[in-house]
């Protein structure tokens, strides 16, 4: 049952600020005229509702413990209450296919992208699968464009986390009997296996070259993972790959917006006041106006916190914050129908708690999918929270 209900007393954020309004909900839509059935927010912040771009903390769900991959249902169940319970309405699920195997392994993969089709259209969180490549797994490219389509992922991310300056000096990676050990490999074999991929460092632009152009066919949407520069920005752009996650530099995020690409933050990067791997700040990036979205990255609770440390630093009003985590994202996946609150969209939203910052309620879709404390009180008349 969805939530057919005006909400009241609240301030309800729109494209110039938040202001005490009504908001009614029906039919799983935000609709123009009352509906009948008022639940009084007073002292509460209506926003809409988080479109996450980017996150892969649903991994501790779906594997808490090595070789615990049994219960992938559940894992994502349990990993979509998390999201509900930080205000995230949409949220793109980032899962590897990498040479580190295990988690980012191949045939992990393929469960967590069946798994995730059987769960579309279920009432809470829109779980969305992407796919982060490594670009050196030659062998998958000939089979990749019709597993990605099976497995109905609307987009793929391009990453090569190779360590290719201590190979190229012949010297073992770091962390390699941990990376091995993870992978189910004998940690010689695993080293001999990173040897062999980067030998073959020559023959990915080609590759590349070709399997873009494969996956733009399909109607794919592709981003790139980690820009250095200009011009490792410029060849994604040619290969029609038009979106750059968390670019490394202030140059290649220039090079982004100059391009027309879109640029996506992590908005942990933004919370801990700088990047843990030593790149350009997030904060000074959103700052000079070089992002289109804050992504959760590893982290559910920080685009919340990112956008409200945003508003309530004066780097940017409120709405400029919270648009960085709904309407940008919401453009990014060329999601039309949410983002922002008005009339026709979803009922994707979220009530917060301005006193704590704290989300009090999350709505998806119409259908409530979280909700605690006082506020729960409001809308105790309402029978079926999550019943479909």
């Amino acid at each position: 049952m969805t939530v057919a209900a005006d909400l009241t007393g609240a301030r309800v954020l729109g494209p110039d600020g938040a202001w005490q309004q009504r908001l009614s909900l029906a039919d799983g839509h935000i609709v123009d005229g009352p509906v009948g059935r008022p639940v009084d927010l007073s002292g509460f912040l209506v926003l809409p509702g988080i479109v996450d771009v980017h996150g892969d903390g649903f991994e501790r769900h779906l594997a808490p413990r090595r070789g615990a991959m049994k219960q992938m249902a559940e894992g994502l169940v349990a990993a979509e209450a998390e999201l509900a319970a930080n205000g995230i309405t949409t949220a793109v699920l980032a899962q590897f296919i990498s040479w580190e195997g295990g988690l980012r392994g191949a045939e992990f993969a393929a469960q967590v992208f069946e798994a995730l089709a059987a769960m579309r259209g279920a009432p809470g969180t829109d779980l969305i699968a992407q796919l982060r490549f490594e670009t050196h797994l030659l062998e998958a490219y000939d089979t990749l464009p019709a597993q990605i389509a099976r497995w109905q992922v609307p987009y793929v991310v391009f990453n090569d986390h190779l360590p290719h300056e201590r190979l190229a000096a012949g010297r073992r990676p770091r962390s390699l009997t941990g990376q091995a050990l993870k992978a189910g490999r004998n940690p010689e074999r695993h080293l001999a296996y990173l040897n062999e991929l980067h030998a073959r460092h020559g023959e990915v632009p080609a590759a590349l070259d070709a399997l873009t152009r494969r996956l733009a066919a399909q109607g794919v949407r592709m981003g790139s993972h980690d820009d250095r520069g200009a011009a490792h920005r410029a060849i994604w752009r040619a290969r029609g790959v038009r979106i750059a996650e968390f670019p490394e530099t202030l140059e290649a995020a220039e090079a982004a917006r100059a391009g027309g690409d879109a640029v996506v933050l992590g908005a942990p990067n933004l919370v801990r006041g700088g990047s843990h791997k030593g790149n350009v700040s997030a904060l000074d990036l959103v700052a000079m106006g070089l992002c289109d979205a804050l992504a959760s990255d590893y982290h559910y609770p920080s685009p919340r916190r990112a956008a409200l440390l945003l508003a309530r630093s004066g780097v940017c009003d409120l709405a400029q914050a919270w648009a960085l985590v709904s309407s940008g994202p919401a453009r990014v996946l060329g999601l039309t129908d949410r983002g922002t609150l008005g009339a026709g969209k979803r009922a994707d939203l979220v009530v917060i708690d301005p006193a704590t910052e704290r989300v009090a309620a999350t709505i998806s879709r119409g259908v409530v999918s979280y909700m605690s404390g006082p506020v729960a009180a409001r809308f105790m008349a309402w029978p079926g929270a999550r019943s479909g």
